[in-house]
């Protein structure tokens, strides 16, 4: 059964088309989302251990969940469990990255892990290992993940390190590794991306 009492349909089309659709606190429009450049220079502004989950990344429960439909409200929740600064921090650079260790974003595939971080700019993951689905839900958002070359990398990186990523465009469509190198200490590491756009259809180059 279908309560149609509090309906207003429109008289028209051409009147529809004029409709303001009012919206409560909790629901906005979908962000834009720009996409990957060729070459990215970013902070590294969280290090998060082994078998961080999505719980741990977007935090559930009745105080985020009611902003699921609200992409800026919910990504003011983001690692609010790891630390609670980084949200206000991700607002005050353009762009970040996050390095992680195995198993990272295990636990729940909740889309709002990948799309709060996102949304306050996190253009990549630096990881030992990621789990599946959250790789998945990643790229879906044009965020890209990342897994070290050599493991013990890993420990060369730390927060606040400034990243350089070059070639990305060309590293995603023919595959191979990717040379990231380090402000902090000037040497540089490799890693290798879980997929190619030609063979999952992924939009990193904003297709």
């Amino acid at each position: 059964i279908i309560n149609r009492s509090m309906f207003m349909p429109p008289l028209s089309l051409e009147e529809a088309l004029h409709v303001d659709l009012v919206k409560g606190p909790n629901i906005a429009s979908l962000p834009d989302f720009a996409p990957l450049p060729d070459e990215i220079e970013v902070s590294v502004l969280l290090k998060a251990a082994d078998d961080v989950s999505t719980d741990e990344i977007m935090p559930p429960g009745l105080r985020v969940l009611p902003f699921r439909s609200n992409i800026p409200k919910i990504a003011e929740f983001s690692f609010d469990r790891l630390d609670p600064t980084y949200a206000a921090r991700a607002k005050q650079v353009t762009g970040h990255v996050v390095v992680g260790g195995s198993n990272y974003g295990q636990g729940s595939s909740r889309e709002h892990a990948a799309l709060g971080p996102q949304y306050l700019g996190l253009r990549a993951v630096l990881a030992k290992g990621f789990a599946r689905i959250h790789a998945q839900n990643l790229i879906n958002f044009g965020v890209l993940p990342l897994t070290f070359v050599n493991l013990a990398d890993y420990d060369g990186v730390q927060a606040g390190d400034v990243l350089r990523l070059t070639n990305l465009r060309n590293v995603l469509t023919e595959g191979g590794e990717l040379v990231v190198e380090t402000s902090r200490n000037s040497t540089n590491f490799r890693c290798i991306t879980p997929c190619r756009r030609d063979k999952c259809g992924s939009c990193f180059a904003g297709g």
